[in-house]
């Protein structure tokens, strides 16, 4: 039987050669893949080359456009959308092979997402089941313009059952580096918005955010690993709103 639903998997990738062989080879089943490259410097290009992908290097534009940008590049309409830390575990695969020839267009599928650190399966805190919206068609959904936080916008939505696998940080200095990056984003996003520095905000707001993710949210379960995430998620937010002071 002629498949209707053809999928290309699209993955961007900057100095991922720790990372993209694992997320390739678990997309595999799909009939394209598709690897937008924005200035690696490792042998991350090689690798994806070496596994069939289809590589093309571009510039970064921010999450948003360079995601639609990369979504453009591939040669189906449907797209399974993937980071170069994450990967398709082996009963999301079966899930969406299952369901391929019954997905509507004008619907984007939400899939849950569960992160790895150090080690440890996450799933509290907050972090799980972190559901996002990775297949869809092209045709009747989009990704957002935001330079961060981006996210596709689509008409209906549902979720698959099965997990997409997340490594989310090689160790705690990289998940340092990554709240360091972000919170300058968010901080720069809030600026061009017009939101103000708030010293109430400032004070309270980090605090708050650890409250949430290690007791509301359960993450005192995950042991040590979820009060470090607690801990490290209330400093993001000290630097957003320290960096907006900042830029203020």
């Amino acid at each position: 039987m002629k498949l209707m639903n053809k999928i290309s998997v699209v993955i961007i990738a900057k100095n991922e050669e720790r990372n993209i062989k694992r997320c390739i080879e678990s997309a595999l089943f799909a009939e394209e893949i598709i690897v937008y490259d924005s200035g690696s410097t490792d042998q991350t290009v090689n690798v994806a080359r070496n596994l069939g992908a289809k590589v093309f290097a571009g510039p970064w534009m921010g999450f948003g456009p360079t995601k639609r940008h990369a979504t453009d590049l591939a040669a189906h309409d449907w797209i399974l959308s993937m980071d170069a830390d994450e990967e398709v575990s082996e009963e999301l695969k079966i899930e969406i092979l299952n369901r391929r020839e019954s997905l509507i267009p004008d619907v984007g599928y939400r899939l849950p997402r569960l992160s790895q650190f150090l080690g440890r399966w996450v799933y509290h805190g907050g972090w799980y089941p972190d559901y996002q919206l990775r297949l869809f068609n092209r045709k009747h959904s989009h990704w957002s313009e935001d330079l961060i936080h981006e996210k596709v916008k689509s008409n209906s939505v549902e979720n698959f059952t099965s997990h997409l696998n997340h490594y989310v940080f090689n160790d705690i200095n990289h998940q340092v580096q990554t709240n360091n990056r972000y919170s300058s984003l968010q901080a720069e996003d809030m600026h061009q918005c017009g939101k103000k520095f708030s010293w109430f905000h400032f004070l309270t707001k980090p605090y708050v955010k650890f409250i949430e993710c290690y007791f509301l949210k359960g993450g005192f379960l995950d042991g040590w690993v979820g009060y470090l995430i607690a801990r490290n998620a209330a400093y993001s937010v000290f630097l957003k709103w320290a960096k907006l002071k900042e830029l203020s």
